[in-house]
């Protein structure tokens, strides 16, 4: 494991200063990655996707776990390191890591390395300023991926997790739960990085669904989150009016919720992912009407 000391030390080797511009916080306290790793709760051998790897010590962890990981980090002179750390610290497991040098919001299926099973999870301590958007690109672009354990900011951590009607319940909450459960899973000091971020940390837990209640290809992802974007544009008001832009007119907009069992006077924080599929399904069906034969 990677302790404060080596983390200073491998740093100033690499002439590394942590950049808020890709979200670097390292984590230095050995106990903390252990927690992480064993909250996972990912099945010994399955591949573990680890997005922002930084200088390896979650990395580490996870390998000595049993786990083959496949690492991507944006950062060119973290990515060619990190091997060598691992070949350091932990020689046994160098053939278990496969490192994409890659932002992880482009990454798709097709740049996964060779030779190593698609990854069952993801296990990471996320940039604060992309976590949301990350952990939906990779949910989309990896149906592989079942589990999802995350270490964000303790905000950003309750926004995800946020049940419908919370103070908290928003867009990332209800976009997320399109793919799967959300649970806050523990909180995270700030003593345990450096530098030490100036907010608390938090876990968040994601279970994708066995069998999705609805389909999720692309196309249907899209008019979802694109009702969703519409319903919390405008919070305070109801979705008769916050839907008017996406449906065209307010009057369109009570068509659809009324075909889709909902109360056009209703707000967009009181309907759970599910009404927003069933919406968004309305909208189909109401602006392209099945055709009379006879």
């Amino acid at each position: 494991m990677l302790g404060p000391s080596e983390i200073r030390s491998l740093a100033a080797a690499l002439s590394i200063r942590p950049t808020k511009q890709w979200g670097q916080n390292f984590v230095h306290d050995p106990n903390t990655v252990r927690r992480i790793v064993k909250d996972a709760a990912v099945p010994s051998s399955q591949t573990v996707l680890e997005v922002g790897p930084g200088l390896g010590s979650l990395t580490l962890a996870l390998l000595a776990a049993g786990h083959p990981v496949v690492a991507v980090e944006i950062d060119p002179v973290l990515a060619e390191q990190l091997p060598k750390t691992v070949r350091t610290h932990a020689p046994s497991h160098a053939d278990s890591l496969a490192v994409v040098h890659a932002d992880a919001m482009r990454l798709g299926r097709e740049d996964l390395p060779r030779g190593i099973d698609e990854p069952a999870a993801i296990v990471a301590n996320l940039p604060y300023n992309v976590a949301v958007p990350v952990i939906l690109h990779l949910l989309a672009e990896l149906p592989s991926v079942r589990s999802v354990l995350v270490m964000v900011q303790a905000e950003v951590a309750d926004r995800l997790a946020a049940p419908p009607g919370s103070r908290t319940y928003g867009v990332p909450s209800a976009k997320a739960a399109f793919f799967g459960s959300v649970k806050r899973a523990g909180s995270v000091g700030r003593n345990v990085f450096w530098p030490a971020p100036n907010v608390d940390s938090g876990l968040v837990r994601m279970t994708r669904y066995d069998v999705a209640p609805w389909s999720i290809d692309e196309d249907h992802k899209r008019r979802v989150f694109a009702v969703i974007d519409a319903a919390f544009s405008q919070r305070r008001k109801t979705l008769r009016s916050a839907l008017a832009g996406w449906a065209g007119s307010a009057a369109n907009a009570e068509t659809i919720l009324r075909s889709a069992g909902i109360e056009p006077s209703e707000r967009g924080e009181k309907l759970g992912v599910a009404d927003f599929v069933r919406i968004a399904e309305a909208q189909t069906v109401v602006e392209n009407p099945p055709s009379e034969s006879g």
